[in-house]
């Protein structure tokens, strides 16, 4: 609940000097709003350098999802501008490919302002003219509201006819000199129309500054994002229908029938432009700034440089964060009309990837799924496969990997998700960042192309249409692929992205696949994480193999970091040598080069995350499982042949039996468990 706001300006100015309440531009606000809190900025490593993460941006059922440069970039931006730098002369521009997020990024910045401004102590203030019938020359215009929602204080600072008298009347009420030396660093004049209606109040009560409040009311400034107030958009138009009016405003002939004198700025209606409602310390969003045509862009330039809306030689001074976006292809464009050169130098430039982490993915493709009860066009619940988030999320991200000679696309979507790449270290991937980020053709950088956001809306969307997921009542991870093939060939126009996301396409075919292995090697041991277990079996086996109180009976004791207890583990060395043959590694220094790795990784891991377990590295997790099968049932072959040939009760048991743990442990639907079975007896991508 909002307290009751005294009419009074001296209330108000009292606040302020007491504290209650604040006066800062929309520079310190945002700065305040990020980075007001230390317990919500964190250290973290991406893609192997160090940078900050801002948890203001991760709250929330839908937050920001990576984007950490981008996000540093801003903050860095907005910092800089409360600091008075240049910055604050500047917009903040986003550019990149369609569907990566740069709008998402704005509307969820001004959804975190209106909700930070909202907060009674971060509320703020304007000022209106009242009784203005008492002067004369509004007709029935009574109330006259600050058009750019200009604070009280700045109306208090022009209060006097000079700086001096402005000075005592804020001394009187309160505020010290250090405070006044600090607020008239931000010291702004009054816009136009204010001024003009102030000067005539004070000549009506000559000068009295008790007679002059009597005519001011102090209001708490309006937040409403339908309205556009506080955070406002405006997206480019076409040619004919865009206008400067849209933007700064217009004459207003309604208010010329009540105004006596013409020569009064208050007959420019500001309020019918975007920008006025957004300039009592709010956020202007400028989407797809650059398909504007020329003169808007002209309009842009003057409000970016000067932060004022000018109309006929009036002024009125802006206090706004000005934020745009633009895709590649249209700043392409205007990078070629070289007469345009003056914006682009007030701007500051920041080139949005894609997200490049498909762990980091797969929130963002649970948004794409959408968090709410899916349903058949009949209205039975429609289940979703355990695996769909896994091939949704690894067929995007393995689109946004660019070709390199040190690093096939699966190691580079692994390291730029901090996991395990065989020999390849975090180094590397820097390494081959670094070198495609000095590209002077931006699409060619790390992450700036593949498949957005957009596209994987898409493909969930041909997946839910398609009959099988209508008739099944499940969308199973199995016909992603061809869904993904349908949005590759109808929405990418380029024949070589065409070419190079096909061919992803089928590397995560057989990511899908040694998926598919783990979860048929679980359903047939009966345990959601056996395979999980043998991996961590493997692992510990290798290490405790030399320990020094290893007895004769080969059994190691060890503390569990997950758990903290005690464990023995019996040393199974066939076990090893097999998992070793199946990874490829032949005589003995090979398998001590592969153990001293793991053993490397192990000890980094366990520092950071005692919960890791392993199941990144695709080709221990593999390898394993191959043993375990072959072990257990005489090799993959042989489940699949038992799997398929059910004419005798044995196997038939077997089948139920994996089809029941599917369906009542691994979270599985009769038809994807039944479907998932039926793939893992076939060859298709089994290479």
């Amino acid at each position: 609940m909002l307290t009751k706001i005294s009419p009074a300006l001296s209330h108000h100015i009292q606040a302020v000097a007491k504290g209650e309440k604040r006066f800062e531009n929309v520079f310190q606000s945002v700065s305040r709003m990020i980075l007001g809190d230390n317990t919500k900025i964190k250290k973290i490593t991406v893609n192997g350098m160090n940078t900050y993460d801002f948890l203001v941006f991760r709250e929330g059922k839908k937050h920001l999802v990576g984007m950490y440069d981008e996000i540093n970039s801003f903050v860095s931006y907005v910092k800089d501008a409360a600091e008075g730098g240049s910055s604050a002369e500047m917009a903040f521009v986003l550019i990149g490919e369609p569907g990566n997020g740069k709008t998402y990024f704005v509307d969820f910045l001004n959804k975190l302002y209106r909700d930070f401004v909202a907060l009674e102590e971060n509320r703020r203030f304007s000022f209106k003219f009242k009784n203005l019938d008492k002067i004369g020359g509004y007709g029935k215009i009574h109330d006259i509201e600050s058009q750019t929602f200009e604070d009280p204080l700045v109306l208090a600072m022009n209060f006097g006819e000079n700086l001096s008298q402005s000075q005592k009347f804020l001394n009187d009420l309160g505020l010290k000199d250090e405070q006044l030396e600090k607020h008239y660093k931000a010291y702004r004049p009054l816009g136009a129309c204010s001024e003009f209606i102030f000067e005539e109040i004070r000549a009506f009560c000559d000068n009295d500054f008790a007679k002059m409040q009597e005519f001011i009311e102090v209001f708490p400034m309006p937040i409403s994002e339908s309205r556009g107030t506080l955070t406002g958009k405006y997206a480019a138009k076409d040619k004919i229908t865009s206008s400067a009016v849209d933007l700064l405003g217009e004459e207003a002939i309604t208010r010329l029938l009540h105004i006596a004198d013409t020569n009064n700025p208050y007959r420019f209606d500001l309020r019918r432009g975007a920008l006025a409602r957004v300039a009592g310390g709010g956020i202007h969003f400028a989407d797809e700034v650059f398909k504007n045509k020329k003169d808007l862009i002209q309009v842009y330039l003057g409000v970016i440089q000067n932060r004022t809306i000018e109309m006929e030689g009036f002024k009125w001074p802006l206090d706004t964060l000005i934020i745009a976006t633009s895709n590649n292809a249209e700043f392409g464009r205007f990078l070629e009309e070289k007469e345009q050169a003056p914006i682009i130098d007030r701007c500051r430039l920041c080139y949005m990837s894609h997200n490049t982490n498909y762990r980091l993915q797969e929130d963002l493709t649970r948004f794409a799924v959408g968090n709410q009860e899916k349903t058949t066009f009949a209205g039975e619940k429609l289940h979703i496969d355990p695996n769909l988030n896994y091939a949704l999320s690894v067929s995007v991200a393995l689109t946004r990997m660019p070709n390199s000679d040190k690093l096939t696309p699966v190691e580079m979507m692994k390291l730029a998700a901090g996991e395990v790449a065989g020999e390849k270290s975090i180094k590397t991937l820097t390494e081959v960042i670094n070198e495609l980020n000095t590209e002077p053709d931006i699409t060619k950088r790390f992450g700036q192309k593949g498949l957005g956001h957009r596209n994987l809306g898409r493909t969930v969307q041909i997946l839910l249409e398609r009959s099988e997921t209508q008739e099944g009542q499940c969308m199973y991870a199995g016909d992603v692929f061809k869904a993904f093939e349908s949005v590759i060939l109808d929405y990418v126009r380029d024949t070589q992205d065409q070419t190079k996301y096909l061919k992803d396409l089928k590397i995560s075919k057989a990511l899908h696949r040694k998926n598919v292995m783990t979860a048929i090697f679980n359903a047939y041991m009966d345990e959601p994480d056996a395979i999980q277990k043998d991996v961590l079996n493997y692992v510990n086996m290798i290490i405790g193999i030399d320990a020094k109180n290893l007895g004769a009976n080969k059994i190691w004791t060890y503390k569990d970091p997950q758990t903290g207890k005690i464990v023995p583990l019996k040393i199974d060395e066939t076990f090893i040598d097999s998992v070793e043959e199946r990874l490829g590694l032949k005589n003995r220094e090979q398998k001590q080069s592969y153990r001293t790795t793991i053993s490397k990784i192990y000890g980094q891991k366990m520092l950071q995350e005692p919960d890791y377990d392993f199941m990144d590295n695709n080709e221990l997790v593999k390898a394993v499982t191959d043993v375990r099968l072959k072990s257990d049932v005489a090799g993959a072959g042989s489940l699949v042949g038992a799997l398929s040939n059910r004419t005798n009760e044995e196997n038939q048991k077997l089948y139920n039996r994996m089809l029941n743990t599917m369906q009542n442990k691994l979270g599985y639907c009769k038809t994807c468990a039944l479907k998932t079975i039926e793939y893992f007896c076939t060859q298709d991508d089994n290479n």
